[in-house]
């Protein structure tokens, strides 16, 4: 019977990574290893560029009551 179950798992060492391996590999389960990173670089960029904007004040406040209108709701 297959799974539709997913496990992530996040070793901290590699001897951690040595062993999740030997495990999986000892049970003949599937699995495969991403390094990719979680986020795209250029949208990581956008967000930290965006809070280095908020720290300098450089953001627009809306009062809630004038919220509809600033979306133009």
């Amino acid at each position: 019977m297959k799974t539709q179950d997913i496990f992530i798992a996040h070793p901290q060492t590699i001897e951690e990574e040595n062993a999740l391996k030997a495990f999986l590999k000892a049970l003949k389960i599937k699995f495969e290893v991403s390094n990719k990173e979680k986020y795209n670089p250029d949208f990581t960029k956008k967000v930290l560029e965006s809070r280095q904007e908020a720290r300098e004040g450089k953001v627009t406040r809306v009062k809630k009551e004038e919220l509809k209108e600033f979306l133009g709701l």
